[in-house]
């Protein structure tokens, strides 16, 4: 079940990011986060103050959260989108994790199905995200879900110097 994150649901969030962490520092993943920058408890808090953390729930258990909302970050208006839209249609999930031992198990693409419905019920059909390029699973997942690479913007991002974000787009159509 997918559903609006509770106060309850932050260490287990943390827990997913610090396990993110963990892998990349590993070098068994590539997201292109920093441990103690982005993300942390305090990006989920942010999340969670404003309304917008979701998180996918199962037997009692965290397994991924992402935030939702129609804040598109500043560095979006530097990306050469297709679909010109107006703000109040564009719905954006930032910060989709999965954690890492449930990865592979179709939880991110559960989680973007529910993205897309959810963005349709608000009358958003513009869909917009970004991932690091670096992240090659992520970019291939989004691609195999229909999202296409507007541009990659070179910036500093969530803290994180030299990124070079990848901006995705799908239009759900009226």
């Amino acid at each position: 079940m997918i559903r609006l994150a509770r106060e309850d649901d932050i260490p287990a969030i943390a827990a997913i990011y610090e396990r993110i962490h963990d892998r990349e520092e590993a070098g068994r993943t590539t997201i292109g986060w920093i441990r103690g920058v982005y993300p942390t408890e305090r990006t989920a808090r942010e999340a969670l103050a404003a309304g917008d953390l979701f998180v996918r729930e199962a037997g009692g258990r965290i397994l991924a959260a992402a935030r939702i909302n129609r804040v598109q970050v500043p560095e979006y208006v530097l990306a050469p989108w297709e679909h010109e839209a107006p703000a109040e249609q564009v719905m954006v999930l930032h910060t989709l994790c999965v954690d890492p031992p449930e990865a592979g198990k179709g939880i991110g693409k559960d989680f973007v199905a529910f993205y897309e419905t959810y963005a349709r019920s608000q009358g958003c059909p513009y869909l917009r995200m970004d991932t690091n390029e670096k992240n090659a699973a992520a970019r291939a997942m989004y691609s195999k879900l229909g999202y296409g690479e507007a541009g990659i913007v070179p910036c500093d991002f969530n803290g994180i110097p030299g990124v070079r974000l990848v901006c995705l787009e799908k239009y759900l159509g009226e």
